[in-house]
């Protein structure tokens, strides 16, 4: 399974996979990290898709290995998301701005949501991986 926890840059993406990681014995991508190692820093669209492909990448291994995977990324656009191919999209709308006024402009609101978060809290990440594991 394949989940994409998107959203602005400050929204909570990383504090929510991070707890819901150990609850669903997931794998764990962060964008951040990802960027890190492939020394990409590129956000223009063209690098942004480029990002999105790279994350599916690394999510389609571990999904063919029979993983659940969680990967935090901002996915700013319909077509980065539909690059991503996800299973589960849960949609950080927690804040109206992030801090980076391009991505601001161009993020567009998914399409289609699993989970639509819109305030932080503890529970969360028990709620959704409760709901999940149902599934699984």
């Amino acid at each position: 399974m394949k989940i994409l926890v998107m959203g602005l840059p400050g929204s909570g993406k990383t504090h929510l996979s991070e707890r819901l990681q150990p609850l669903l014995n997931a794998a764990w991508y962060n964008a951040d990290k990802v960027r890190e190692m492939a020394n990409d820093w590129d956000f223009s669209p063209e690098g942004r898709i480029r990002q999105s492909m790279r994350m599916r990448t690394f999510a389609d291994f571990e999904k063919s290995n029979n993983r659940i995977v969680i990967c935090d990324f901002v996915c700013p656009t319909n077509n980065t998301q539909g690059n991503f191919d996800p299973d589960i999209v849960i949609w950080m709308d927690t804040i109206q701005e992030g801090r980076f006024d391009d991505t601001n402009k161009m993020f567009e609101k998914p399409l289609s949501v699993d989970f639509h978060i819109t305030e932080l809290n503890d529970n969360n990440h028990i709620n959704i991986s409760k709901e999940l594991l149902k599934n699984v």
